[in-house]
């Protein structure tokens, strides 16, 4: 899930080896295919990255500042069968960001599949907030004092720590590169709770 747009993908931040391949998906798919939900779980997380991508892409192709104005407000949801995008967009356009960063990601750009301002990010740093809160205050004598202080140390790490651990989960954890995504449609719709937005229909291909 993506908030906001931001300027350009930052590259050669993580501090692990990324090499996806383009059949993985497709073979796990193939070795564990009893396993309930797995097909959805995999597409998922590649229409996850997707999403990131086009909203980049849509980000780097604004020229007016009115047009920067409008894009900073896009937002997105991915589901299993492709992702919303809510936000002023042309469908023409739209239409031309997706094929674009479907090409692009798959092709090699795979840093367009995190964005710093997905929901990932606010999740790990809700769970940061806690883990350490709980821990430090653990640690701390039981006096009011100490204890108000160390949820402000908790909450400033974990300001400190999130964006980057947030951006390995989505690496590692939340997306994975589109190798098997098709797009189908982009229509005009409402999602669940009624709000309009485009919806970007895709279907697996092996």
């Amino acid at each position: 899930m993506t908030n906001t747009a931001s300027a350009s993908p930052q590259k050669g931040q993580f501090p692990f080896d990324f090499a996806p391949q383009p059949s993985q998906d497709a073979d796990l798919l193939r070795q564990l295919d009893f396993v309930p939900g797995l097909k959805e779980v995999l597409t998922l997380r590649q229409v996850h990255a997707l999403e990131h991508a086009t909203v980049w892409v849509l980000g780097q192709s604004v020229g007016t500042a009115t047009a920067r104005v409008d894009n900073e407000l896009l937002g997105g949801m991915s589901t299993d069968q492709g992702f919303y995008l809510y936000g002023h967009v042309n469908t023409t356009k739209l239409r031309h960001a997706v094929q674009s960063a479907l090409q692009r990601i798959a092709s090699g750009e795979w840093d367009l599949a995190v964005h710093p301002r997905c929901g990932t990010n606010l999740s790990v740093a809700m769970l940061l907030t806690a883990g350490l809160a709980v821990g430090i205050n653990l640690a701390l004598p039981r006096g009011p004092i100490l204890q108000f202080l160390g949820l402000g140390v908790a909450a400033v790490a974990a300001a400190q720590l999130a964006p980057d651990v947030g951006a390995l989960a989505q690496r590692y954890v939340t997306t994975a590169i589109p190798f098997n995504l098709s797009v189908v449609d982009i229509s005009v719709t409402h999602d669940f709770w009624g709000r309009e937005a485009h919806f970007v229909r895709v279907r697996w291909v092996e």
